[in-house]
């Protein structure tokens, strides 16, 4: 998959991927493109996947994980509030000493597992089977988006592909606590100051950063999601944003504009 994947699909299509509802023939057409394939852009098929930022790390991971087809672990290294109970996964939460065994058990009867407390995250995901692991490893108090603190995120050395979330919403909007978490971190990565107006240049900048989105990242893949692209303007912007991006590091090769909320959750590949 290469930055012009969008494109091409548009050529074929003659739609963005956001306006595709239209043409029920082109609907049949990309049908498996609005399913599974999304775990093919995000490379989140096998190993740990791994969710940081804000503006949509869990609806993300769900997302993955009820797409998945295989057996499925969905875990945290960091604080996260109660699975969904629509998750279709069995989920344990005991003590950590008793929390392998359980997991083990679970994961003898059940394809889909979310669990607490995740140490040992890989020895997990390999004793259980489990052909893909989804880990929450970032926490943002419901920001649309954030930079890291000196101890965040906390990602597995060993992760395999890492999905650096933003929301398209943050966009437009002053650069306060209300949108954003550790303003005054987002304020030096970012170059812009508290109460400016967030363009798609500063969230380019957060996303490309090694003290932004890309810190401890390690060797791990890495697939930018831009989050919450609702309508026709913030797909405009969040494509500025990627085309930004991409023109300020090669760690990736793609951002994904999505809408984890909608049935087509992919609207355009940059």
């Amino acid at each position: 998959m290469n930055r012009d994947t969008g494109e091409q699909w548009e050529l074929i299509s003659g739609f963005s991927l956001r306006n595709l509802s239209a043409k029920a023939t082109v609907l049949l057409r990309f049908e498996s493109f609005m399913g599974e394939e999304l775990l093919d852009l995000l490379e989140a098929r096998t190993g740990l996947i791994c969710a940081i930022g804000a503006g949509g790390k869990k609806s993300t991971l769900y997302r993955l994980a009820g797409l998945h087809p295989g057996r499925v672990g969905l875990t945290s290294t960091v604080l996260i509030p109660p699975f969904r109970k629509n998750l279709g996964a069995c989920i344990v939460i005991e003590a950590e000493e008793d929390l392998l065994p359980a997991v083990l058990q679970a994961a003898a009867a059940h394809r889909r597992v979310a669990y607490a407390q995740p140490s040992a995250t890989r020895g997990r995901h390999s004793q259980a089977g489990f052909d893909a692991t989804f880990v929450k490893a970032d926490g943002a108090r419901a920001r649309w988006i954030k930079a890291p603190a000196a101890d965040e995120p906390q990602i597995p050395e060993d992760a395999d592909t890492v999905l650096p979330v933003v929301s398209a919403r943050a966009i437009g909007q002053p650069l306060s606590e209300r949108i954003a978490h550790r303003v005054d971190i987002i304020e030096a990565v970012a170059g812009l100051r508290r109460g400016k107006t967030l363009q798609p240049v500063h969230i380019a900048r957060l996303l490309a950063s090694e003290q932004g989105l890309l810190k401890g990242v390690g060797t791990a893949r890495v697939v930018p999601v831009i989050n919450m692209v609702d309508d026709p303007r913030y797909e405009a912007l969040a494509l500025e944003a990627a085309h930004a991006a991409l023109a300020l590091t090669l760690r990736f090769d793609r951002v994904v504009l999505a809408s984890m909320g909608r049935p087509d959750a992919v609207v355009r590949v940059v």
